[in-house]
């Protein structure tokens, strides 16, 4: 499908407005940020740029796009010919996915002609959004497992189509080991993973007839569903038959059961029990049924014998705060005299923007290879990592720390250079890679579930000078 015409109506009727006023090659900058963590985390994790570059390489207003737009009676015709030969052309930088993000730092940064770079906002927030929330959403559930494996099942409860593909694609890379949406193997690679519905054991006479029919069809990836009837009555002593059978006559010692009802506590520490008396100690026990991280880290204090886990509900809607919240604002333009910042100002104090062409950088400690803080600046500084560096809070100035022996890394990337595609995107198992090993360069007090300690994200003193300005010219001239 051709995105294109995915967008904000008003995107149009501004571009139109552009258009007539002479500002169609006016050169604008935009920010893409967010404002807070969802659930109340430490931090966030980016995806969603593979399908941005998607979208932006493909961006065309088709003839009937352009009979829709004139339909309206609301656009010039020269505005719907330029429409028609439209070429996107802006410079475009984002944080890699996979990538820990925290609060108001540009994630996505747009120059380019005011019209194109207004009008792509709604597919930015649109795809960046929706798959940081899930790949957020799942690496919290990941953690909270402790190494044990997550599987994504959400697909029939996901907000729509893309919400169950995409989902899982983000799902990965925030680190479950596949998911049960078949297409988005097909399409990403990420791994599909299932056994049995309860239909299957319904559909048979009796439940030990399913379960002996499911391991002489798939013996090598035998996993039971035993809560059909009774866990402890019939579901575990039937599935110990058949692995007894079927499965130890071929060698096969590989198998498990699964649990999708109950106290998952109290059966999962029963069925060890007898699977390990009756010889079946290599037996694994999954369990799902609208679990989260909270729940996943309570049954496993409380001592339950579990291996894997299957989400599925609240991890590919982010059932708790389905909302990112990231938006796009106007930071800059360029005149004769060069870049001239623009800031939004609120009575609202967390939604007064941070202006100018900007850079984020990332500060290492050279002993531990934690993250210190990030530092946004103007896109012109450099921060020298061979001398001390001072930061400090934006709000609060006079908390301010020199910091030495530290390693810098430039946390945007180059994704497209006046409007071509200057980025290879990396294989989706290198991004899990990547956002695994990034995380743990965060502290684990930025971790925590419930207050996590707050990362820094602080301004240079160019930057803070600037905003500081402008912020005091608005407030002079309301006098």
């Amino acid at each position: 499908m051709n995105y294109t015409m995915l967008t904000d109506f008003y995107e149009l009727t501004m571009a139109n407005g552009y258009f007539k006023e002479g500002m169609k090659d006016k050169i604008a900058y935009f920010d893409m940020f967010f404002r807070k963590v969802p659930d109340g985390a430490g931090f966030a994790v980016m995806a969603g740029v593979e399908q941005l570059i998607e979208y932006l390489s493909n961006l065309k207003f088709e003839p009937e796009d352009i009979e829709y737009l004139r339909s309206k009676n609301m656009f010039d015709e020269d505005f719907l010919d330029y429409l028609a030969n439209f070429k996107f052309e802006c410079d475009v930088w984002a944080i890699p996915e996979g990538t820990p993000i925290f609060p108001n730092e540009p994630i996505v940064t747009v120059r380019g002609p005011i019209i194109q770079a207004q009008f792509v906002e709604t597919m930015i927030l649109l795809t960046v959004n929706h798959q940081s929330l899930i790949a957020t959403k799942s690496n919290r559930i990941v953690r909270a497992a402790n190494g044990r494996p997550v599987m994504e099942f959400g697909s029939r409860r996901a907000q729509g189509y893309d919400g169950a593909i995409y989902g899982a694609r983000a799902a990965y890379i925030g680190g479950v080991c596949g998911t049960a949406c078949t297409i988005s193997d097909r399409m990403f690679e990420v791994p599909a993973l299932g056994t049995m519905a309860h239909s299957w054991v319904q559909s048979f006479d009796n439940e030990y007839d399913a379960f002996r029919a499911y391991a002489e069809t798939y013996p090598e990836n035998c996993t039971l569903l035993i809560d059909t009837y009774n866990v402890l009555k019939s579901g575990l002593p039937n599935a110990i038959k058949v692995f007894d059978e079927v499965l130890k006559p071929m060698g096969i010692t590989n198998c498990g059961i699964r649990i999708d009802s109950g106290d998952i506590t109290y059966l999962t520490k029963k069925c060890r029990k007898i699977l390990d008396e009756a010889g079946w100690a290599t037996a694994k026990i999954v369990v799902s049924n609208s679990l989260d991280e909270y729940i996943i880290r309570d049954i496993l204090r409380q001592g339950a014998c579990i291996d894997s886990f299957g989400v599925g509900e609240r991890l590919i809607t982010s059932k708790s705060e389905p909302v990112f919240g990231g938006v796009y604002k106007l930071v800059a333009m360029e005149d004769e005299s060069g870049i001239v910042p623009k800031i939004k100002i609120s009575e609202n104090v967390s939604k007064i923007t941070t202006p100018y062409f900007k850079k984020p950088y990332r500060l290492f400690s050279k002993e531990t290879g934690k993250a210190l803080a990030d530092v946004l600046t103007t896109y012109d500084e450099v921060i020298d990592s061979d001398g001390e560096y001072e930061i400090f809070d934006p709000n609060n100035t006079w908390k301010r720390k020199t910091i030495t022996d530290f390693v810098v890394k430039e946390l945007q990337v180059p994704i497209f250079k006046n409007g071509k595609c200057v980025y290879e995107s990396p294989s989706l198992e290198e991004i899990k890679k990547y956002c695994e090993s990034s995380i743990d360069n965060i502290w684990d007090e930025v971790k925590r579930f419930e207050n996590p300690h707050e990362y820094y994200v602080d301004m240079s003193q160019k930057l803070w000078n600037i905003r500081y300005e402008l912020l005091s010219n608005h407030s002079a001239n309301k006098k």
